[in-house]
């Protein structure tokens, strides 16, 4: 421990963000400080270790071999400190703050919410809506809902619910929907920042592709379910997004058929985290709101 005496930690902030970031603006902003100050903290890092951390090129900075290891020993370090911060909250920081994408949180979140705080009403949750995924090692996050296929490094996640894709409409349009060919003379509702796709449904009900009409496309599912619910045209969603719609029976899958999207819901957690009682509370309540979930929708399906 004794040679960190002679080393900046600034210093060795810059040199791993510069290198997990890739370049001198994006660590700058990381970091909060100028472009200039993140050189120079380098500069003073390399004078310090007498060793060089990166070649200067024109395309900006390139981590030399023993820079770009150094850096990932860094990186691990820095995760190690952040988990040792974290273990500064006690029990009596009854904030938990949690991430989680806009259309997840007020399709099915927020209807459910009032069980927990009935359950646990000293703690109170702070919730991060957005759709980027949030640096769990950097961030004041507790916890993340996220969509994907689990692999997201850095991270404890644990599947939710495995995630089936299909066709929905609403009732009235149903009864023009007798055949999967009769997909073609339905406009075919977007949602243009989704991650499932047509091709993988017609290939589950082992028919062609079948070329739908465009119809609207949106930047927010929740705003395509809405088209869809008011009779605009078909949409192929996720069993989350139309479980609701499905059970109140405003939403009809008019096929039956379902295909597996390689995506599910996951709770996420900085690996390695410790989990305070607000965090096993939520942890534990959202499991049997999910599991139920998961149950009624095998019900009305």
């Amino acid at each position: 421990m004794r040679s960190l005496n002679r080393i900046h930690l600034n210093g060795l902030r810059a040199v791993e963000a510069v290198c997990r970031l890739g370049s001198l603006q994006a660590a700058a902003e990381e970091l909060g400080v100028s472009v200039s100050a993140v050189s120079q903290q380098i500069n003073r890092s390399e004078r310090q270790l007498g060793r060089t951390l990166f070649d200067r090129t024109p395309k900006g900075l390139v981590a030399t071999a023993f820079g770009a290891q150094f850096s990932a020993r860094l990186t691990d370090g820095f995760r190690h400190i952040a988990h040792a911060v974290r273990l500064a909250e006690t029990d009596s920081d009854d904030t938990l703050v949690v991430s989680v994408a806009p259309a997840f949180a007020s399709k099915w979140l927020m209807p459910r919410l009032g069980r927990m705080f009935a359950r646990h009403p000293d703690i109170i949750i702070r919730f991060d809506a957005s759709t980027r995924v949030i640096d769990l090692d950097r961030s004041d996050v507790d916890l993340a809902i996220r969509m994907g296929d689990g692999m997201w490094p850095g991270v404890d996640a644990e599947l939710l619910w495995d995630q089936e894709i299909f066709p929905v409409c609403a009732p009235s349009l149903a009864t023009e929907l007798k055949d999967i060919a009769d997909l073609s003379r339905i406009a075919a509702i977007t949602d243009e920042n989704s991650m499932i796709r047509w091709e993988d449904w017609f290939e589950a009900a082992g028919v062609a592709p079948v070329e739908l009409r465009r119809g609207a496309s949106f930047t927010d599912p929740m705003l395509a379910l809405d088209a869809v619910l008011d009779g605009h045209g078909v949409m192929l969603a996720s069993e989350l997004l139309a479980a609701d719609g499905l059970s109140a029976g405003r939403l009809v899958a008019p096929f039956g058929i379902r295909a597996m999207s390689g995506l599910g819901y996951y709770l996420c957690r900085p690996a390695g985290a410790p989990r305070p009682r607000k965090v096993r509370a939520f942890t534990d309540w959202l499991r049997e709101e999910m599991a139920a979930t998961i149950r009624d929708f095998a019900l009305s399906g």
